[in-house]
């Protein structure tokens, strides 16, 4: 090589060097760009997601973006990874029918729950978060299955365990704008019910009636989030354990700090449930976040109906959403020590999400990719019954056993 040669391709590697030094623009490349962003939410223009090096997140307040950069990035550059806008959310809404006194566990049969608990396995053992509304914690189907810290003391105003926040004894709240609405949201509940009520104290049968739940509540009454509390939400979950979390909910903005905490939990060994979302499309073709991430520990979830078709409003995908599960007139609990009908992609997803949780109980040793891979090798496909996702199929846990036993001998 000729002296002119050595001497452009020392060019080159620092201009690349120069390229690819970090600076507030490079962490923040949303800032002056927001009108043109291609993802869909509303951004909070004075909140801000802030990933730092060590993987964690932080949400972050200022006046302006421009005073964020000067006051906030760039005295901490070095230690940023990445800063986006915080944005807003709502959640689909459901609508509940509430009855009492009896039971209707026509989706727990379909996928073969009792065969599998007719083996001793209930889920014991493992943690489930449900990133979502406002769960009720005192009612009494659900009160023996919270994950109980036992590094907090309940109700004394106090973080006993260091962790940031106060008396997180049943689980934590990130909601940060918490709406007008004094009246419980039902979708938290109802979600973690159907994943693991417990059958001894009232009609409601959990997929997993042992698995623990961890509630991480980040949607208020009204029905609205924001991306920030959400992962917020995400990265507590990981922090107290859970093996699955559960994401009934969807209209996220593509924006990558949501990739970033899904990678993170993935890279934890988190298996994430995602609701495919009940818009009646294709999100191939039409994305939504972050039913449409497709990372290798998340499954995305459609809906099934009581006659095991695909319903009509349930989100689709050959590529993106992986398998159905029944999401039509699904009973489960609410708050008030109630129980009610709902339907959607989010009653779907936590059929999943309890499948996984026996699956777990049954393999302790057995991956998150172990999990996922044998719950979609082992769906139902039935003549004229095929679903519009990636395995065609519905679930069966009674199936996906025998499989991950072959997985995990």
């Amino acid at each position: 090589m000729d002296v002119q040669k050595i001497l452009s391709a020392v060019a080159c590697v620092f201009v690349l060097a120069a390229c690819s030094k970090k600076s507030a623009e490079t962490v923040f490349p949303e800032n002056g760009a927001l009108d043109s962003s291609a993802c869909r939410g509303q951004a909070i223009e004075n909140k801000f997601i802030v990933q730092w090096e060590d993987g964690s997140f932080t949400t972050e307040t200022a006046a302006s973006a421009d005073e964020f950069k000067e006051t906030f990035i760039k005295p901490q550059l070095e230690n940023i990874r990445h800063v986006d806008y915080d944005r807003v959310i709502q959640l689909q809404t459901s609508n509940e029918v509430r009855t009492s006194g009896f039971t209707d566990s026509w989706g727990q049969q379909r996928i073969g729950t009792p065969s599998v608990w007719g083996q001793g396995i209930y889920g014991q053992g493992v943690k489930v978060a449900v990133v979502d509304a406002y769960v009720d914690v005192s009612h009494p189907q659900l009160l023996p299955r919270i994950a109980v810290n036992t590094g907090e003391i309940p109700n004394n105003g106090k973080d006993d365990d260091g962790n940031g926040l106060v008396d997180d004894y049943y689980g934590a709240a990130f909601v940060s704008q918490p709406g007008s609405n004094q009246t419980p949201s039902s979708h938290g509940s109802h979600v973690a019910g159907i994943i693991a009520a417990d059958s001894r104290y009232g009609s409601v049968e959990g997929v997993a009636p042992q698995a623990q739940i961890i509630p991480a509540q980040f949607i208020s009454n009204d029905g609205g989030g924001s991306l920030g509390d959400a992962v917020l939400a995400l990265q507590y979950s990981a922090k107290r354990g859970a093996k699955i979390i559960n994401a009934s909910w969807g209209g996220a903005p593509c924006v990558a700090s949501l990739r970033n905490a899904f990678s993170e939990l993935q890279r934890q060994g988190i298996l994430v449930v995602v609701a495919a979302g009940n818009d009646g499309r294709d999100v191939d073709v039409y994305p939504e976040f972050p039913a449409s991430f497709n990372m290798s520990n998340q499954i995305t979830v459609a809906a099934a109906s009581v006659s095991d078709f695909m319903t009509s409003w349930s989100n689709r995908g050959f590529n993106l959403v992986h398998v159905a599960a029944p999401g039509e007139r699904i009973l489960s609990t609410v708050p008030g020590n109630s129980i009610a009908y709902m339907e959607g992609t989010s009653m779907a997803a936590p059929f999943v999400s309890g499948t996984a949780a026996l699956l777990w109980s049954a393999k302790p040793e057995a991956t998150a990719s172990q999990i996922k891979e044998a719950i979609l090798r082992s769906v139902d496909v039935e003549a004229g019954h095929e679903f519009k996702v990636n395995t065609r199929g519905r679930i069966n846990v009674e199936k996906a056993l025998t499989t991950l036993r072959q997985l995990v001998p």
